[in-house]
């Protein structure tokens, strides 16, 4: 217990520097307008967690696990810097354009909450988790429909966002593909106004 809370507060820690200092994925943007953005990502390295809960729970069990990969508890022991954004999804294939709240939840409550690994390392020089609960895996090129919004990400402010996040994707003529994911970019203590939020979704490319 004593451990996890020292590796808790180095999380912390890490999330508090600067936005500079933390690194987060690479993309190009090929479209913005207003809040809304449509992104290409390449392949990325990703680790990740399937838990259950609501929302918050499954957020807060997903981070303790990754966080624990990240500051040490794998086979070799090495420490991997944190990025930003922590990243989380309903795990469910299903997308409910006129019940957003499904495509947040899910039926099962079950949810992925994944961190995205630094560009220094690949899926082969990752280090293999202790848990086996903390998968890595490559993600493939994807393009994604994003939507900004600040504040403190509740469920019903992610809902509302993930309505006009779809709205936007109808309104531009893309077609989704994905289920919905709520990425977050900072630390719990920051200002809810200051606080930087989004619901992305796979579109086609």
């Amino acid at each position: 217990m004593k451990r996890w809370t020292l590796a808790g507060l180095l999380v912390v820690a890490t999330l508090g520097t600067t936005a500079m200092a933390v690194e987060t994925p690479p993309y190009k943007a090929v479209l913005r307008d207003g809040n809304f953005e449509l992104r290409d990502y390449p392949a990325l390295a990703v680790a990740e967690v399937t838990v259950e809960g609501d929302q918050k729970e499954a957020a807060s069990k997903g981070f303790r696990l990754l966080a624990g990969y990240i500051f040490g508890a794998n086979k070799r022991r090495r420490s991997i810097a944190m990025t930003a954004p922590v990243a989380q999804q309903a795990a469910s294939e299903k997308i409910a354009m006129t019940a957003p709240v499904e495509q947040m939840q899910g039926a099962s409550g079950t949810w992925v909450v994944r961190f995205t690994m630094p560009g220094a390392w690949t899926l082969q020089t990752l280090p293999i988790p202790n848990d086996p609960k903390v998968t890595l895996r490559a993600t493939e090129p994807s393009r994604l429909a994003v939507l900004r919004f600040s504040g403190l990400a509740r469920p019903e402010d992610v809902q509302s966002n993930t309505r006009e996040l779809l709205a936007q994707v109808t309104s531009h003529g893309l077609h989704a593909i994905g289920p919905v994911s709520l990425a977050q970019y900072n630390p719990p203590w920051t200002l809810w106004f200051m606080r930087r939020n989004e619901v992305m979704v796979e579109v086609e490319h």
